[in-house]
């Protein structure tokens, strides 16, 4: 198995514009599928980085808005950044009602540096997807004296083992490269890290994190379209796709209700300006 840093370096190292459109065709699944932050993730997000009450945010790749509401409604003031022109079209319908909140369809990596402007930077399980020799000094810069790169993470959404363990088979048949189980242990080895990758950019300081335990129900189409927003099943063929997806949704359908419970840490890591 792959070491996990190598494998998170293996979504940087995409081309831009392979990078930029990855999720495009899958952004309004990603938008009703993927599960937002937990409030009190981003609370302690928050109170770790001690941002003021009128702080200003630049948040890199929001996505549909994910994690934006969440500190839209906090009342801080928010430029978004988010290179897909369709994900972009929906954080900007989330959005409407924060008029705090700006959003701009474009890639950090071609964002114009804004220099020493911002309380914090604020990446959701995006910051990933940027070259770290690009993404680390950038955010520095682009922060005021002592701000922070507040990163959060919703890790690998998992069913129970056992019913993991029904499922393997079919994943196996279809696309054995998806057939992994993390559970907590690995998912907490994984946040670790990301965590050391922080710290060996050399831009900052005193990371501190913070993760809660979630559990969430799926029905057997929300799972699907969830499937259908990882990067491992955006890779397969159609013909693969369909095929895993119909042998998936005939073992749930047929053992386990037509719903099935999945289980992930959402996590926030805080780490000061050198």
């Amino acid at each position: 198995m792959k070491d996990f840093k190598q494998e998170i370096s293996e979504y940087s190292n995409k081309d831009l514009e392979i990078r930029k459109n990855w999720y495009s065709n899958v952004a309004e699944a990603y938008n009703q599928a993927r599960p937002r932050y937990p409030h009190q993730i981003i609370r302690r997000a928050v109170e770790l980085a001690q941002l003021p009450p009128q702080a200003s945010i630049l948040e890199v790749g929001c996505g549909p808005g994910t994690a934006t509401v969440g500190f839209a409604e906090l009342g801080f003031s928010m430029v978004c950044l988010e290179p897909s022109p369709e994900a972009c079209q929906l954080a900007q319908e989330n959005c409407t009602q924060y008029a705090n909140v700006e959003i701009q369809n474009t890639s950090f990596e071609e964002w114009e540096l804004e220099a020493s402007k911002f309380h914090a930077v604020l990446a959701a399980t995006s910051f990933h997807w940027i070259p770290p020799e690009v993404g680390y000094p950038k955010a520095a810069s682009a922060l005021v004296d002592n701000g922070c790169l507040i990163l959060l993470w919703n890790m690998l959404l998992e069913p129970r083992y056992e019913v993991y363990q029904e499922l393997q088979p079919v994943y196996q048949k279809y696309a054995p490269f998806l057939a992994r189980y993390e559970g907590r242990e690995k998912q907490e080895d994984n946040l670790r890290g990301l965590a050391e990758i922080v710290m060996e950019s050399g831009q900052f300081r005193d990371l501190e994190s913070d993760h809660v335990a979630c559990e969430v129900t799926y029905t057997t189409d929300e799972y699907l379209t969830l499937l259908n927003t990882y990067s491992q099943c955006i890779k397969l063929d159609i013909q693969n796709r369909d095929a895993l997806f119909a042998g998936l949704r005939e073992k749930i359908e047929e053992q386990f209700g037509g719903s099935i419970e999945l289980f992930y840490l959402s996590a926030c890591q805080i780490a000061r300006k050198n």
